[in-house]
């Protein structure tokens, strides 16, 4: 989200919200930030049928909508899923975002379910943040074996978490421990960078493993080349990856958030079941907001921050 503060992903996100351009430049700020909310349904449309007035709910708000930071906000149906009975609102305002980016890169991307996730070799790189601390939980869930690399202050919560091994990056580069280690079957990178230059020899070839980046130029290119070359530029390069590791006998593939209130549905399943938890770090009233933002821009998070709206009603 702090990208997004700096104008991150602006000439893609305005295309979205606004793709025949009918509005004069300008005109959709200011922009509202924020993408998780968990709170109560005050209006239904007439089309809505799965959904009343006064229904507790979650949902991931997609980024070419006005966000969460505010009293009110305005959803389509299936982008919203009835809240976990298990949660309050501050702790089910941490999962949503967090939920369907990892759903989208591991189930979508990643091709995992729960029925054939059993025993399979996952490595999270950049555990101890929003996504890898659910990635860790649901992949546990499904029966998976999982390993993580973070800081050192991070790695007792990744263990009670139930990650099976922990790769400890502040002590020295991480790639020699792990080569160490047999081979995985797939690889959530949250970290970017030069990663995928030495991680994709940590899969087992020629077996179906898979290498999911959540770390991509897609926006970046959009915002410096312009959306058609900026598309163009992005499809060459991840064809030229897929093509490059393909021969290698693995698979390369970018992951991308994806609101979806179907899956928020089986994850709430899951929260109530017990085995996934909310995972907060630190609380923030409406009032400190940009208290909040600083401290996400410093990076090396534990968890999500949350920022409740509504203290009276506990609602975030």
């Amino acid at each position: 989200m702090d990208g997004v503060t700096g104008g991150y992903g602006a000439a893609t996100l305005s295309m979205k919200r606004d793709p025949l351009n009918m509005k004069q430049l300008g005109n959709e700020f200011p922009l509202t930030l924020g993408r998780d909310v968990s709170g109560v349904i005050m209006e239904c449309g007439l089309a809505v049928k799965y959904f009343r007035e006064y229904d507790e709910v979650w949902a991931a708000i997609p980024p070419w909508k006005q966000g969460s930071l505010a009293e009110f906000v305005v959803l389509s149906a299936n982008e919203v899923s009835l809240k976990p009975r298990s949660l309050s609102h501050t702790e089910a305002a941490a999962i949503p975002y967090v939920a369907t980016t990892a759903w989208s890169a591991l189930v979508n991307t990643g091709g995992l379910t729960k029925d054939n996730c059993a025993n399979k070799r996952i490595l999270i790189l950049g555990g101890s943040g929003g996504v890898g601390t659910f990635a860790i939980q649901m992949l546990k869930a499904w029966g998976a074996h999982v390993t993580v690399t973070c800081s050192h202050n991070a790695e007792h919560l990744v263990r009670q978490l139930g990650a099976d091994h922990v790769v400890n990056y502040t002590t020295g580069p991480v790639e020699v421990p792990l080569a160490a280690l047999d081979k995985f079957d797939l690889i959530l990178d949250n970290i970017g960078g030069d990663t995928e230059r030495w991680a994709l020899n940590l899969l087992k070839p020629w077996s179906g493993a898979k290498y999911v980046a959540l770390v991509t130029p897609f926006l970046q290119n959009t915002d410096t080349l312009g959306l058609a070359d900026g598309m163009l530029k992005t499809a060459a390069t991840v064809t030229s990856k897929a093509l490059k590791h393909l021969v290698k006998g693995v698979h390369y593939r970018w992951g991308f958030f994806a609101p979806s209130g179907p899956a928020l549905d089986e994850i709430r399943e899951m929260v109530d079941a017990g085995q996934i938890h909310a995972v907060v770090e630190e609380t923030f009233s409406f009032a400190q907001v940009p208290q909040a933002f600083e401290k996400v821009e410093k990076g090396h998070a534990r968890g999500k921050t949350v920022v409740q709206i509504n203290t009276r009603t506990n609602d975030a």
